[in-house]
């Protein structure tokens, strides 16, 4: 197997060469509700976002009122301070939604990373 350069370590290396970063930066979009002092990347590198994100699915055929019903009992504890609270403790953010807007992320997510998969040439092996 040939070892491929990851695009997205060329371009964070090009952007540490070239752009005072510091050490201590974000690769999500936005800075962080817990750390608003860290600069993402991003400010420096437009359109650089890493992140990594979880989200609950239900099986292709799963009735609208049952997606639904789930939906909002998931978004009414993403809502609540304590849960809010621990995910920070934890790193991370909330960021609830609809199953429309999840459907939308994982589609986005997918074509981005698939545009770096290309990019670096790896083959399934």
């Amino acid at each position: 197997m040939t070892e491929q350069p990851c695009p997205l370590q060329n371009l964070a290396d090009t952007a540490c060469k070239n752009i005072r970063l510091g050490s201590n930066v974000t690769t999500t979009a936005t800075r962080s509700e817990m750390m608003p002092e860290l600069p993402t990347i991003a400010e420096n590198v437009p359109g650089y976002e890493s992140s990594t994100w979880y989200g609950v699915g239900a099986p292709k055929d799963t009735p609208t009122e049952i997606v639904d019903k789930l939906n909002k009992a998931i978004n009414v504890a993403l809502a609540d301070p304590s849960v809010k609270m621990r995910f920070h403790e934890l790193g991370g953010s909330v960021i609830a939604g609809s199953p429309a807007d999840f459907g939308k992320l994982i589609a986005d997510e997918t074509a981005k990373w698939a545009k770096v998969v290309k990019f670096s040439g790896a083959k399934p092996e």
